[in-house]
C-alpha cells in the first residue's frame, strides 16, 4: 500500500505533477488533494459555459470523475490545469448541448456582432471606497454571468483562469484570432456593465467638452458634405 504524503502544500504545476504521480502509483488521497486544489477553477469554467449553478456543479463532478478515469492519458509535458480545463469545457458543453432550449453558438455570435460601448466616463480610482471587497466580488461575478455565452467562456479562460491565448483557443476549439475577437468584446461588455457602478459622474467641464466634440464632429460632417456638392 502506498502511504500518502504531504505533497498538497506544494503549489504550481510541479505540485500537480507530484500529485498525479502519487495517484497513478495508487494513492487515491492524492487525487482528493487535486480536487481541492482545482475545484474552484473547474466550477468557474463550468458556470461560464452553462450559466446555471446546479448544472455547473453536476458538470464539475463529471469532470473530476472523467479526469480520474483517464489520468493515465495525461501527458506530463503539458500543464495539468490545461488538460483538466479541456475536460471541464467538454463536459460542460455536452451538458449544454443536451438542453432542449440550446441555441447554436453561431446564432448567438451573430446577434452580438454589432455591440459597441456607449459609455466614455473614467472609472473611479478606488472602487473599494464605495464598496467592500465581497460586494465588489459579487458585482464582478454578476457582470461575468451577464455576458453572452461565447464571450463569457473566452473571458473566464483568459482573464480569470489566466490561460494563454493558445491554450484557451485549443480548449474552446477555435482559432487564436477568433478567441482574441471574443475576448475583446467580452472586455468591452464587462466595462460597459461595470461602468454603471464604478464610473465617475461627469463634471460640468466634461459635459461641455463632450458637447463641443459632438458639435465639432457634426460641423465637420456638414462641411465635408458641402465640399462634395
Amino acid at each position: 500500500m502506498v502511504e500518502p504524503t504531504r505533497v498538497t502544500e506544494r503549489e504550481g504545476p510541479e505540485g500537480d505533477l507530484v500529485l498525479v504521480e502519487r495517484v497513478l502509483a495508487g494513492d487515491r488521497r492524492a487525487f482528493e488533494s487535486l480536487v481541492r486544489r482545482h475545484e474552484r477553477r473547474v466550477f468557474r469554467v463550468t458556470l461560464a459555459v452553462l450559466g446555471n449553478i446546479e448544472d455547473a456543479e453536476e458538470a464539475m463532478q463529471d469532470t473530476f470523475v472523467k479526469s480520474f478515469r483517464h489520468l493515465d492519458q495525461f501527458r506530463k509535458e503539458a500543464r495539468f490545469t490545461t488538460w483538466l480545463t479541456r475536460i471541464t469545457v467538454n463536459e460542460a458543453i455536452q451538458k449544454r448541448n443536451a438542453r432542449k432550449n440550446y441555441v447554436p453558438l453561431a446564432e448567438v455570435e451573430t446577434e452580438e456582432e454589432q455591440f459597441a460601448p456607449k459609455r466614455r466616463e473614467s472609472w473611479k480610482s478606488n472602487p473599494e471606497q464605495l464598496y467592500g471587497k465581497q460586494e465588489i466580488h459579487r458585482i464582478v461575478e454578476d457582470a461575468i454571468q451577464s455576458l453572452p455565452q461565447i464571450y463569457r467562456e473566452a473571458f473566464v479562460l483568459r482573464d480569470v483562469e489566466e490561460l494563454s491565448a493558445d491554450e484557451a483557443a485549443e480548449v474552446l476549439g477555435i482559432t487564436v484570432p477568433a478567441l482574441k475577437s471574443r475576448l475583446l468584446r467580452a472586455r468591452l461588455m464587462m466595462r460597459e456593465t461595470l461602468a454603471e457602478k464604478f464610473e465617475e459622474p461627469p463634471t460640468l467641464k466634461k459635459k461641455i467638452a463632450h458637447a463641443a466634440v459632438d458639435a465639432g464632429t457634426a460641423m465637420a460632417m456638414r462641411l465635408m458634405r458641402a465640399a462634395g456638392r
